[in-house]
């Protein structure tokens, strides 16, 4: 285990996950201590102060990762253009290195944020050595790596080591990075409320932890699908992708995502018994998100809910209601929402006699060979 690592909270005991998954199950349960040591070492060495001089507020601003740190990329990018006067965007360190030209031009940004857990993404670093080298932007390196050539690469470097994981897949790292920059995004724009919000969020998704963990667990055990489906309208959409991502690697299983409403026009072909499907309701487009539940529920589907608020018609329409009950703005509970599937794709990994630790045919960082191997970039770029 990290040797800076929290300790998990919530009460919850360890024992029963002894063997396969344990470092995974610890890393999972970890995550409201995690958070804990994130704002504290950040608030001790004045670091958010540090990024706000790299970073504008006013300016457009691109994040370049792969895999579960797009995904997450995606996330922040979305609350950051809500709240900030400027748009955000991400896209795959790839896209940047077959069209950097294209890329640059269309989002206009002039500071980019290069996300990698490991540090040493081979995509990430490409990306990072292009734009030191051709383009005139401000460049912030996040990673969990205490020595990430990022560190060289990069105007300024944010490493969070104790929120690292010995695992394979990434959990509390990929929560602990969106609470950091839900939280600057928050400084930025001066929501008061959302600070809070975050500074509170810790003990109380402990406590949620404590309550929820094991029958989420005990859910995804219960039963093998042929089909995992994960359903997210606005911001939820790639918390979705995170989600049906965390599935197939830990347990080796096809899941796929969607915008929640999408799902109708072709995709719901699936829909049966043997499917299940998980809905992570948004604040905005809940009522006509229940409303395909209940279809589906008729269509034999199994279904899992992760709502903030339960009602009358989520408690009947779902075989598992995962409920929040925060009082807290909606970007203040994204952290949450995520961890259901990381306990989901625990259990089904473990459910297939697969060891969630080190799932198969993955590493820890996608490290490829020399430039030589890399492919061409797109005409014009």
């Amino acid at each position: 285990m990290n040797e800076n690592a929290p300790a998990p909270r919530g009460g919850l005991s360890l024992s029963r996950a002894a063997g396969r998954g344990r470092e995974t199950i610890e890393e999972i349960l970890s995550q409201p201590a995690t958070w804990t040591e994130t704002a504290r070492r950040f608030e001790q060495t004045a670091e958010l102060l540090e990024i706000s001089k790299i970073l504008s507020r006013e300016e457009p601003c691109l994040f370049v990762a792969c895999g579960s740190s797009y995904y997450l990329s995606r996330t922040i990018a979305a609350q950051w253009t809500t709240l900030l006067q400027a748009p955000s965007t991400a896209v795959p360190a790839s896209e940047l290195l077959f069209a950097p030209h294209e890329v640059l031009a269309r989002t206009g940004a002039r500071q980019v944020v290069l996300v990698s857990r490991s540090g040493k993404t081979t995509e990430v670093l490409r990306a990072a050595e292009w734009l030191k080298a051709n383009a005139r932007v401000r460049t912030l390196g996040v990673t969990c790596s205490e020595r990430s050539v990022l560190r060289e690469l990069c105007t300024h470097t944010v490493q969070l080591p104790w929120a690292d994981e010995r695992s394979m897949v990434m959990t509390r790292s990929f929560t602990s990075i969106l609470l950091l920059f839900e939280k600057l995004g928050a400084k930025f724009s001066g929501d008061a409320g959302l600070l809070s919000a975050l500074d509170g969020l810790p003990e109380k998704a402990a406590t949620w932890l404590a309550g929820n963990a094991d029958k989420i667990r005990a859910f995804g055990a219960k039963r093998r699908f042929a089909d995992f489906v994960f359903l997210g309208q606005g911001t939820h959409y790639w918390l979705a992708q995170e989600a049906a991502l965390k599935l197939t690697e830990m347990s080796s299983s096809y899941a796929q995502a969607y915008h929640t409403l999408e799902f109708r026009h072709g995709p719901k072909a699936i829909a049966s018994r043997d499917t299940l499907i998980t809905f992570l309701l948004s604040d905005s487009a809940a009522a006509e998100e229940s409303l395909l539940l209940g279809e589906l529920r008729k269509l034999g589907a199994v279904t899992l809910v992760v709502a903030n608020r339960a009602t009358p018609a989520l408690r009947r329409d779902s075989d598992l209601l995962v409920e929040l009950a925060l009082d807290a703005p909606e970007y203040a509970r994204l952290a949450m929402v995520a961890i259901p599937a990381q306990l989901l794709g625990l259990s089904v990994g473990l459910g297939k006699g697969l060891d969630p630790d080190v799932p198969k045919n993955l590493t820890r960082a996608v490290v490829l060979g020399k430039k030589k191997d890399a492919p061409a970039r797109r005409r014009g770029s």
